[in-house]
């Protein structure tokens, strides 16, 4: 299992927020995190995800469906950055 990291910007976070939309296509990949909003910049969200399969996941993410469900939660595209963890330790 990795972990990840995902940012962006989008138009409104509480709509992103309620959104079920990304919980939906990420659980089909066995995809589980949680999502976080900046109360410093309204409009940055992130979400913390445990991915069973980050090929699968990276796959998805350059699909048009990935980017048509980002559009349709008002994610700006040019902002989304995603990391995976890179060692266990700091």
């Amino acid at each position: 299992m990795a972990i990840g990291i995902a940012f962006m910007e989008v138009d409104d976070v509480d709509r992103w927020l309620k959104s079920t939309r990304r919980g939906e296509l990420l659980g089909s990949l066995g995809i589980t995190g949680k999502v976080f909003a900046d109360p410093a910049h309204s409009n940055r969200v992130g979400v913390y995800a445990d991915v069973p399969d980050v090929a699968a996941l990276q796959a998805f993410m350059q699909s048009e469906s990935a980017a048509e469900a980002m559009r349709a939660d008002g994610v700006h595209l040019e902002s989304f950055v995603m990391l995976f963890e890179a060692a266990d330790h700091l």
